[in-house]
């Protein structure tokens, strides 16, 4: 009897490259196949995660979207372009995806859980848990990101993904929104601030933090020799970048930044609403301040003696804890004003225009102690 012939699976094959950490091998052996026509959805589908592995991100999406208008009625199509998506750090499209692929197959868990684990990388901690809940508690590497969202609810200030997340989904129309509809006045509150604590300068270093798209150095520009931003946000930098008025931009959280102190001034507008404790970023502006330096900044105001989370997602804070937060980290209040940084439906949100000094450095004597 003749002995039967091992018929090939390119695709049990293409599985196999990809599992053992051969992506680029698994996209060779597809790209044939799918160009011919032949394998249909599934095909596509394993090519486009190979393609996506191998960091082909380009073609993995091409792939992909390609896959999802052929088989618009397929949830895993969806969910292999949100994968791809995500992994472009295209989340909001993302996420619609992952959307899309529970309205076509609402008990699909696949598509439960990387909902969940877009949300989780755009710092929805709240909407991740959502998604979460409806997956079997033995769900691989549930309990750990159950765990991260838990964390991140728990933080003192805004999550990072969330900030950023936020700020690339408005960066388009961001100045018409926030001058137009929500009439923000930070920056100019902010120059009136300092030509009070800071007359007759025109030559000042100065660090914008949270620069978004350059409102803020906008209004300081003409006082600066020199204007650096950074921001969580790399829609907001490429907005600023295109205004041609910092010497240097960067993509980066304000907490973890590390600088020099080489600063005349530090600004802070609209930025601290998204952060609960300010002990951190004032020891990282701290670091970047010369003696004698300023952060200027603007605070939504709180009742009582600490801060808290508005409806809205944003920080507030009271004057007794702005007070006391600049005394702990060695600051002197230059100013410290009531003001309206910008509306909310209409209503005038209460808000502190605050100037923090940071101390000379005091001269060591020749025995050792200052």
């Amino acid at each position: 009897m003749e002995s039967a012939r091992c018929v090939p699976d390119p695709l049990a094959d293409a599985h196999a490259l990809i599992d053992a950490g051969q992506p680029r091998q698994a996209a060779e052996l597809l790209r044939p196949m799918v160009a011919s026509g032949r394998g249909g959805a599934l095909a596509r589908l394993v090519l486009a995660r190979a393609l996506c592995a191998a960091g082909e991100a380009g073609e993995a999406l091409a792939v992909a979207r390609e896959a999802a208008l052929l088989f618009p009625g397929l949830s895993d199509a969806a969910v292999v372009l949100g994968e791809c998506l995500a992994k472009a750090d295209l989340l909001p499209t993302a996420i619609a995806e992952f959307q899309r692929a529970l309205r076509l197959d609402p008990e699909q868990a696949e598509a439960r859980q990387r909902l969940g684990e877009a949300w989780l990388a755009a710092g929805e901690a709240e909407r991740a848990l959502d998604a979460f809940a409806g997956l079997p508690p033995d769900t691989a590497g549930l309990q750990a990101d159950i765990v991260v969202a838990q964390m991140m609810l728990a933080r003192p200030r805004s999550d990072p993904g969330y900030v950023r997340h936020l700020f690339d989904q408005f960066s388009a129309d961001y100045d018409a929104r926030m001058q137009e509809h929500l009439l923000y006045r930070a920056p100019q509150i902010l120059r009136e601030l300092a030509d009070l604590v800071l007359p007759g300068r025109d030559d000042l270093a100065i660090l914008d933090l949270g620069c978004g798209t350059g409102l803020s150095g906008e209004a300081f520009h003409d006082r600066a020799r020199r204007l650096d931003g950074i921001d969580l946000s790399p829609a907001m930098v490429a907005k600023a970048r295109a205004r041609g008025i910092y010497d240097h931009l960067a993509v980066a959280d304000i907490e973890s930044w590390s600088g020099v102190a080489d600063y005349d001034v530090v600004l802070a507008a609209d930025t601290v609403v998204y952060l609960g404790d300010l002990a951190p970023v004032l020891e990282v502006v701290g670091r970047a301040l010369l003696p004698e330096g300023y952060i200027l900044f603007t605070a939504e105001a709180a009742e009582g003696e600490g801060f808290e989370l508005g409806p809205k997602r944003r920080w507030r804070h009271s004057e007794v804890y702005l007070r006391r937060a600049a005394r702990q980290s060695g600051f002197a209040i230059g100013g410290l004003v009531s003001c309206t940084p910008r509306r909310e439906a209409h209503v005038p949100v209460e808000g502190f225009a605050v100037a923090l000094r940071k101390a000379a450095q005091r001269p060591v004597t020749a025995g050792g102690n200052t």
